[in-house]
């Protein structure tokens, strides 16, 4: 039976936006408009086949009245909010993703372009300020166009200058010439404006990750080994800068080689078989858990593979890759909660966790996390070596015996009062749920 406590708010919101009077509705699905009414205002459960009738009445899913809009909507929607709309209604954002989904979700896209495009120019300015390769690039530049108007300075002056002397001049200009025009050029790609017309700026690192993203993050022409990288990476649109392609390059190779540890053919058998426990497939195919993630996140939910989310950050807590799945969603560009194990499994690196998570949302969606942080490069006597940190999740696993360790997206979007973790207050009315 539903017991979502918007439902009714849901079912009237719907009925009144259709122009549905109380008393049609409930004659229509066969209970007394008193009972409707109380149904409305959420103090009668419903589920089953009145509240599929209802749905059906209303021309829509019964999911979209007991679960309300999508979660990574509202998480963006609510972030949003919390960055630069001080005056908005954050009590009624499921409202508005529930009535105008077309308007939510387009004023989602635009903050999440609005992120980007920050994020490319704050990208430019640390270059301008910082980067030697550009000031190296931009000295060049100088010096060559320095060079041809000295040079053309004397050949406009008035003193007389014999013929070899010009030839030796003229020459010197024509060298300069061409010194500028390929060091304007590779200042320019340096820089690396999108290509195409109309495209959105942004980070090599996204460019590559969109890329994979397109694929559904799998790659079926590197599952058969008889696909060069470049080939895949000149056919996509996502990537146009040459960091872009760096960075994509290497993400392929990495699924190449996972390839070639874990034959997708087996290692959906065995990932069947074990149902999807990392431990027991890094012990079948005797590889690192981190690699055993990867792999488990590159599985097609349309091969009957249940959906498996990934996020990857390095050292710093910086992500360098994320996939996202239903109801799992964490901040880009911004802080994120550090309750999240994959922030966790830094603290003590080379020890796998595993724990069920519960997000403060109103579904209280639940997700099985494993996290694991690795060394990327050996050890050495002068300094630590690097980490980087992977988890994934499982969207609604079976109960288990403990509680979900409650986390959030991030402090300014989180409910949750006297948690120990908090940065910053929230911009979110006190809630009840812990």
């Amino acid at each position: 039976m539903a017991r979502h406590p918007l439902t009714g708010t849901r079912i009237r919101e719907k009925r009144m936006d259709i122009g549905l009077r109380q008393a049609d509705l409930a004659v229509d699905v066969g209970i007394s408009p008193s009972y409707l009414n109380l149904i409305e205002h959420n103090k009668r459960r419903i589920g089953g086949k009145l509240l599929a009738d209802i749905a059906r009445s209303l021309a829509v899913e019964p999911a979209m009245l007991t679960e309300g809009a999508d979660t990574a909507l509202l998480d963006q929607l609510r972030g949003v909010a919390a960055e630069i709309g001080a005056n908005a209604e954050v009590d009624r954002t499921e409202e508005l993703a529930t009535r105008y989904p077309g308007w939510a979700a387009l004023i989602a896209e635009q903050a999440d372009q609005t992120t980007r495009l920050r994020a490319h120019v704050q990208t430019l300015t640390d270059r301008m300020s910082h980067d030697p390769l550009l000031a190296a690039a931009l000295h060049d530049v100088i010096s060559a166009v320095t060079s041809i108007r000295s040079t053309a300075a004397i050949l406009v002056g008035d003193d007389k200058i014999d013929a070899d002397w010009q030839r030796r001049f003229h020459q010197n200009i024509h060298d300069d010439s061409l010194r500028l025009a390929t060091e304007s050029e590779a200042l320019v790609n340096y820089l690396d404006a999108p290509k195409a017309e109309g495209a959105l700026a942004m980070s090599p690192l996204e460019e590559a990750e969109s890329l994979i993203a397109q694929s559904g993050y799998t790659m079926p022409e590197l599952e058969t080994g008889k696909t060069a990288f470049q080939d895949i990476i000149s056919k996509s649109n996502a990537v146009q800068s040459v960091a872009g392609a760096v960075i994509a390059h290497k993400i392929l190779g990495d699924y190449a080689q996972l390839v070639k540890q874990m034959p997708l053919d087996a290692f959906s058998k065995a990932a069947r078989s074990h149902a999807y426990d990392p431990a027991k497939l890094a012990a079948e195919f005797k590889v690192d858990l981190a690699s055993v993630f990867r792999r488990l996140a590159s599985l097609d939910p349309a091969q009957d593979h249940p959906p498996i989310g990934r996020a990857t950050c390095d050292a710093a807590g910086v992500m360098t890759f994320f996939k996202p799945v239903p109801g799992f969603s964490m901040p880009r560009n911004g802080v994120a909660c550090p309750l999240w194990p994959l922030y966790a499994s830094l603290s003590q690196p080379g020890h796998p966790i595993r724990t069920e998570v519960a997000l403060p949302d109103t579904n209280s969606t639940r997700l099985l996390c494993y996290a694991v942080a690795s060394p990327i490069a050996p050890a050495g006597f002068d300094a630590p070596p690097p980490y980087v940190a992977t988890m994934i999740v499982m969207p609604d696993p079976p109960a288990g015996d403990g509680l979900p360790l409650p986390v959030g997206i991030s402090c300014r979007i989180c409910p949750r009062e006297n948690c120990v973790a908090r940065r910053e207050p929230s911009v979110l009315r006190a809630s009840p749920i812990g």
